[in-house]
């Protein structure tokens, strides 16, 4: 199996709220495809969780989860020139 960077450029550092919420969309679906290495069975299950709201809201959340520690990495981007 291939290694996933599950960190991409090995920093969690953007220069916007805007770049930090696409990073934090991108760990989400890493996380996924490290728990779900095989590709077509992701693809199977996308019709699975598609339709359900309640996954759906685990996604939203997983997503989030991974965006308060982005932006607590960036000190909530109150250092940066935005």
């Amino acid at each position: 199996m291939d290694t996933i960077a599950l960190v991409p450029n090995n920093s969690l550092i953007t220069k916007t709220p805007e770049e930090g919420r696409q990073l934090a969309v991108k760990l989400a679906r890493l996380i996924i495809k490290l728990t779900q290495p095989d590709e077509e069975k992701r693809k199977q299950l996308r019709d699975v969780y598609g339709n359900d709201a309640m996954m759906l809201i685990a996604v939203g959340q997983t997503v989030a989860t991974e965006f308060a520690t982005i932006s607590a990495a960036n000190n909530y981007w109150k250092n940066s020139e935005v």
